[in-house]
Formats: C-alpha cells, sequence, structure tokens
C-alpha cells in the first residue's frame, strides 16, 4: 500500500513536500500494520519488519492469521474495532509466536474510516522497557555487593587470620581429640576467607582496561575450555556473523562472563542429548544512556548463549542477577551476579528468557568504531 497524500496543512505540506503519511508510520517505533476488509496485511513498517523479522514486501504478501495466532487476543480485537467501527487498545498482551518470541506488548486497533472493514494495528513492545528496568536493578545490585565487598574485606578478612592463627597455635597443644576441632577452626575460616575473596572482585573500582577484542576469539577459546572439561559430553552449535566490528572490551573480563555462561548451561542440559548454541548478529537501533554524560551509546552487537537445559525456576526471573541467588546446591549465587556487573562495566545489557526446554541469554555490546 503506498500512502502518498500529505497528512500536514496545505501551508506545511508545500514546505515538506517528501513528508507523507508513509514515512511518518515507517518512522514509528511502534509495529504498525495496515489491514484491509479481507484480512490481508497492506502495509507494515520499519518497527513491524523487526518485530515479525520478515521484509514489509513479505509481510504484505500473507494474510494477518498467518504471522498472530488465531485463538489470541490481538485477532478478537480487530473484530471488535470493524464491528464497533471504534478503536480498541490492551495492555500487557503477551504475544508469542514462532516469529516474535514471547513478548509483552501494548496492542491498539483503529478503522479507518474512508476505507470500511479496514484498520490499522499498533504493537507497542513492553519487554524491552521491563528488561531495560531490570537492567537498572542489576546495576543496583552490583553496587550493594560493591558496598558488602569492602566492608566484609575489611571487617571480616583480617579478624579471620587471627581466628585461624590462635587455633594453630591450640592445636600445637592440643590432644589428638581437640586437635581435630582446632583443624575445623582453620578450614571454616579458611572456606569464609574463600568466599570473601570471591566477593572482592565487586569492589573493584579501577578503570576498566578496554581495547579492540574479538569477540569470535573470546567465544571460540571458552568453547576450547569447556568441550575439554566441564561439557566434553555437550554439543555445541556455532552460529556466528563472520562481518561482525570488534567489541570495546576487556578479552579475559569477557573470557570470564562467557565461560560462567557456558559452564551454567553445561550443567543445566540433558546429560545426553545437551546442546549449547552460540550465536552472534548485528541489531542496530539499541542505544543506552551512559551515566554522568549526556549521550547515548549504541549496542549493536549481540552474543546468545542459548541450551535446551528444563529453564530457570519463574520465581527466581526477578532475581535472577542478585548476588546469592542460585538453584545448585553448592552455588554461591555470584556468579550471574559477577556476570551482570563486567557487563555493566563494559556498558552493555545482558537480557534472558526462560521456558521448559530453552534458555536464552543475550548480551548486547558495544563496538570500536572509527579510531578507536
Amino acid at each position: 500500500m503506498s500512502v502518498t497524500i500529505p497528512f500536514l496543512r496545505p501551508d506545511a505540506a508545500a514546505k515538506t513536500p517528501n513528508l507523507t503519511a508513509e514515512s511518518v508510520l515507517g518512522a514509528l517505533a511502534m509495529a504498525t500494520l495496515v489491514v484491509d476488509d479481507q484480512g490481508a496485511i497492506r502495509y507494515a513498517n520499519s518497527a513491524a519488519e523487526q518485530l515479525f523479522k520478515s521484509s514489509a514486501s513479505l509481510l504484505t504478501r500473507v494474510p494477518l492469521a498467518d504471522i498472530l495466532p488465531p485463538n489470541g487476543v490481538v485477532m478478537p480485537m480487530v473484530a471488535q474495532a470493524i464491528e464497533a467501527d471504534a478503536p480498541t487498545s490492551a495492555y500487557g498482551v503477551v504475544l508469542d509466536t514462532p516469529k516474535t518470541g514471547v513478548r509483552t506488548v501494548s496492542v491498539h486497533i483503529a478503522p479507518i474510516s474512508d476505507n470500511p472493514g479496514w484498520v490499522v494495528i499498533s504493537l507497542e513492545e513492553q519487554t524491552r522497557a521491563i528488561k531495560f528496568g531490570q537492567q537498572l536493578e542489576h546495576r543496583n545490585s552490583a553496587r550493594s555487593m560493591t558496598a558488602m565487598a569492602a566492608l566484609l574485606a575489611h571487617e571480616v578478612k583480617n579478624p579471620l587470620s587471627g581466628i585461624r592463627g590462635a587455633a594453630q597455635l591450640l592445636g600445637q597443644s592440643a590432644a589428638e581429640e581437640d586437635r581435630k576441632l582446632t583443624q575445623l577452626i582453620c578450614d571454616e575460616a579458611d572456606r569464609i576467607v574463600a568466599l570473601v575473596n570471591r566477593m572482592e572482585v565487586f569492589s573493584d573500582d579501577r578503570p576498566l582496561e578496554r581495547g579492540p577484542v574479538n569477540i569470535h576469539a573470546v567465544l571460540e577459546r571458552v568453547r576450547r575450555i569447556a568441550e575439554n572439561g566441564f561439557a566434553s559430553t555437550v554439543k555445541f552449535i556455532e552460529r556466528y556473523d563472520p562481518s561482525l566490528p570488534p567489541v570495546n572490551g576487556n578479552h579475559d573480563q569477557l573470557v570470564q562472563v562467557f565461560l560462567n555462561l557456558v559452564k551454567n548451561a553445561a550443567e543445566a542440559v540433558p546429560s545426553k542429548s545437551g546442546e549449547i548454541i552460540l550465536s552472534t548478529s548485528f541489531q542496530p537501533g539499541v542505544r543506552v544512556a551512559v551515566s554522568g554524560s549526556a549521550g547515548r551509546v549504541q549496542l549493536p552487537l549481540v552474543v546468545t548463549v542459548q541450551d535446551n537445559g528444563a529453564g530457570i525456576p519463574e520465581d527466581l526471573h526477578p532475581h535472577l542477577f542478585d548476588p546469592f541467588v542460585t538453584t545448585k546446591p553448592k552455588g554461591s549465587g555470584l556468579g550471574l551476579a559477577l556476570v551482570a556487573k563486567i557487563i555493566t562495566d563494559h556498558g552493555g545489557i545482558i537480557e534472558f528468557e526462560s521456558s521448559h526446554a530453552r534458555t536464552i541469554f543475550k548480551i548486547m555490546l558495544p563496538i570500536v568504531l572509527g579510531e578507536a
């Protein structure tokens, strides 16, 4: 469908002859579809192309029922808008299709008065806003861990070394039966020190040493470590975009991030049919504000780690990146908190989706631009 009639006042349109309803719809951030009285899609803007992962030329050759589930919320709303000849809206609608995946959207449907039976459908994604809000929570969690780690390093490690030294001295002159108790004190003190040492990384506020990093070299190293160790029975599938530019980051810390994610995935997959998919892609359009700056950073490089495990319990989803949250019987719950901190230090974003038999962690990172 070609919309060529300028929607502005005649005098304003004369000054901007190329500004048409089609160009404005194409610039909207919400996915917009125009559907005719036969249920066929006649127009799709660029946001709709991104949402349904299809070109506008392809979308305009299929009926609406081919891309939206007929038993879902949207199709009855279309019928309602046509029958009542009035706009209708719904918020917090879960859209679950093979093209879109699971997304939370606001739906707005309005009939076109000049064309009976035609409607405009707008799908405004709320999932992204929700995830950005969660990302801020992850950053707050990392800040809390920083303060706690600094406190523990100062107030706990020093007294523990004194307790351990005293226990060793007592053990030298204690009876055999009591020597077991002094050794127990030493072992427990060492265990607490090891935990505090792991947490001290959160209090490291030194500037991050960054440079051009080949993300595929990082993933290749992680895969080799995994295949020769904890994931020797897991099948790895690589789906890389070889044209991606370098990441602006720290090589060793990125290795640590993906090693943690792959290790978690390897522990979650079935023992005989475990599968981990590593993929990279370029996704323009994602920008985030940088603390202390008026500018925004683009995060076009996307890395995903997907496994076919049983999924993450739903009650853990809001707190997954918080410290000490874990599903492992012997886990400390610091691995994903550390991953979130490192990604935050890189100015990136980490998201996840989990359902039965599938969990996906998605990391968006900045790239090296120009002379950087």
